[in-house]
């Protein structure tokens, strides 16, 4: 039996993968900002949405790289992450507070999402990130590993796509927090938020996916890949 590769910085990418997938979704939601820009206007955009897309670059340089049974594993370990946080982020706040303690109302604005937000961001995250690593590997096969830039940009928008349409009406509609006529709009106001941090970092994951093909030499076609998401074997 041929013995698997051994690669120096793949845990270090699945780590990083992780991190700011449980940090995107735990931190930034609870914040909603807004800025004023010049021909824009004023944009208001929940915090979150500066960082979430950058597991999509994490998820790009991981199948561009490792190919998509690598990159597999790290989406259900991102999974599992995310999983494990919302849990434990709704039994902390459910715990009573001491009597003495006066910070549960903030506390539950920060960390006290709903269980429909919550599985709506598991559901959203696991089919976008999918997508987006599916249509990364065909693209480099159909373009023979030339320009980078066309896959790493077409997938995020398959993926990011994937991910707005089904989080922001799972999690929102008929509840009042977002109206029914406005869920549309913000659906696309994100996913144009998301993809324009993955354009505005295109220089960034050229420079990562060079030094990672490089220090493992590794640039994995993914010709004979088993593309079932549910299938774990590397």
């Amino acid at each position: 039996m041929q013995q698997a590769r051994s690669y120096r910085y793949y845990d270090l990418v699945m780590v990083a993968f992780v991190t700011v997938l449980v940090c995107s979704n735990l931190i930034g939601p609870a914040k909603i900002s807004q800025i004023s820009l010049p021909i824009v206007g004023t944009l208001t955009f929940g915090a979150g949405v500066l960082f979430f897309p950058i597991s999509f670059i994490f998820g790009d340089i991981l199948t561009e790289v490792y190919g998509y049974a690598k990159s597999r594993r790290v989406i259900w370990a991102g999974f599992a992450g995310l999983a494990f946080a919302s849990v434990m982020a709704w039994m902390i706040v459910a715990l009573p507070p001491a009597p003495f303690w006066q910070n549960q109302d903030a506390y539950e604005i920060a960390f006290g999402s709903a269980w429909r937000i919550s599985l709506a961001s598991l559901v959203a995250f696991a089919a976008g990130e999918f997508v987006n690593s599916f249509v990364l590997a065909k693209m480099k096969i159909w373009t023979n590993g030339r320009w980078l830039w066309t896959r790493t940009i077409g997938s995020t928008i398959f993926g990011e796509a994937v991910d707005s349409i089904l989080f922001y009406p799972l999690a929102f509609y008929n509840t009042g927090i977002i109206p029914n006529d406005k869920l549309w709009l913000v659906v696309v106001a994100q996913f144009v938020a998301k993809v324009a941090v993955e354009v505005v970092l295109t220089p960034v994951t050229y420079k990562i996916v060079a030094f990672l093909k490089k220090a493992e030499n590794e640039d994995y076609y993914d010709t004979d890949t088993n593309f079932n998401p549910f299938n774990l074997k590397s």
